[in-house]
């Protein structure tokens, strides 16, 4: 059995940023041995339940609601909050941290021009995720979401529409979707915000399923990122999307076969380096956190 790997794994910029922001916060008194000011992020830092829970043991608690606390320090998730939660945010005593992905910012600060400009704002992208629940009230809750190409009859071709992107939505859905739109009205205002990181790992995961008799994608099976990532994948080859080493099964792999290895942009060094330590080929990552195995 070969393996191949993909040039780009583990966390993206923005990711690795976040956590990096995590992870300089103190969250114990080392003279005292006590704990410090208290570390809490509103819904998980990254889509990624592992280095969530990694997190956590370092003192980084995950919360649901404001309710839960009144003091402390606050990490904006690298996925972005809706402009009226970071409103009551700036009301209470918190600390905020801003660890917002700067590509996911861009989003946001087109979406908010675009409205304020007369735009309608189209947002291409999955309605339920954070991101897309965020920039949609950067537009002030008065944009459309658009996830495939046939919701695009329900957008009113007469208005003066501008058009972003999620930033890890599919290269190909959103080029679909463009295409529709442009159909309705050539005056649309395409912007394309897909993050570039997501855009070359998506062409470089096609690439390496082509190769490959079986693909491997890394991540966690919250991460909308690496879902796509697995979703282009299987349209070439057959693909797993596993979250964990435990998962990979003797029966899927052919001694003289050719397994492809991609992650998603939330997906740790460590977790990927304990994945393929089980294959049996280690490429250079980075060390494994402390603990970790």
């Amino acid at each position: 059995m070969r393996l191949i790997f993909a040039k780009k794994l583990g966390f993206c910029s923005g990711v690795r940023r976040a956590i990096s922001l995590a992870q300089s916060i103190p969250t114990r008194d080392n003279k005292k041995g006590t704990v410090a000011t208290p570390v809490y992020t509103l819904g998980p830092l990254i889509h990624n339940p592992q280095e969530v829970k990694r997190l956590e043991r370092l003192g980084v608690k995950v919360i649901s609601s404001l309710n839960q606390i009144k003091t402390g320090t606050l990490i904006v998730p690298s996925h972005g909050l809706p402009q009226s939660i970071l409103k009551k945010i700036e009301k209470t005593r918190l600390k905020l941290i801003d660890a917002t992905c700067p590509f996911v910012k861009r989003a946001q600060l087109l979406a908010k021009s675009l409205h304020e400009k007369g735009y309608h704002v189209v947002i291409v992208g999955q309605k339920s995720h954070p991101e897309v629940i965020s920039l949609l009230s950067f537009a002030n809750g008065e944009a459309s979401v658009v996830e495939t190409p046939g919701d695009v009859e329900k957008i009113n071709a007469s208005k003066k529409t501008g058009v972003i992107s999620q930033t890890t939505q599919s290269v190909e859905s959103f080029e679909k979707i463009v295409r529709r739109l442009k159909i309705k009205n050539k005056r649309f205002k395409i912007h394309n915000t897909i993050c570039k990181e997501t855009s070359q790992r998506q062409k470089e995961a096609k690439g390496l399923a082509e190769k490959a008799d079986l693909m491997i994608v890394i991540g966690g099976k919250n991460s909308a990122n690496t879902t796509r990532l697995y979703n282009i994948c299987k349209k070439v080859t057959r693909t797993y999307h596993i979250e964990l080493p435990e998962e990979l099964r003797p029966g899927w792999f052919n001694k003289k076969g050719v397994v492809g290895i991609t992650s998603g942009t939330s997906t740790p060094d460590w977790i990927i380096k304990s994945v393929i330590k089980n294959l049996g080929n280690p490429p250079h990552l980075n060390p494994l956190p402390k603990g970790e195995c």
